[in-house]
């Protein structure tokens, strides 16, 4: 389960992708070095209020908006019950089951 340092970090990341922004665009309007946005978005550094409240602002969103992440956790534990359901199957149904993964995900992937 992710921490809530790496949560944040996710949020961010989604937030600024979802405003089209590179990280460095998001650093230069923080005035920030993007080494150090790029340490925020991984979860490896914690990012001061005066720092949230930049970001908050070179994205345009509120930061409580950077603290909704509750949809981020539910992708992680789905991640985690896959890979308990993947455990339990014998090699072969789980090189099926991967090879099945692949082919949905491409078709998905040339859909959008």
């Amino acid at each position: 389960m992710p921490t809530t340092k790496e949560l944040l970090g996710m949020r961010i990341r989604e937030v600024r992708r979802g405003c089209n922004l590179s990280q460095e665009q998001l650093a230069e309007r923080v005035d920030v070095d993007p080494r150090y946005v790029s340490r925020i978005e991984l979860g490896k550094s914690s990012p001061s209020l005066e720092t949230m409240e930049a970001i908050a602002n070179a994205l345009r969103v509120e930061i409580r908006d950077l603290f909704e992440f509750g949809h981020l956790k539910e992708d992680a534990r789905g991640i985690e019950q896959l890979e308990i359901l993947l455990q339990e199957l014998d090699e072969e149904t789980r090189r099926m089951v991967i090879r099945i993964t692949r082919a949905v995900t491409r078709a998905v992937k040339e859909s959008v």
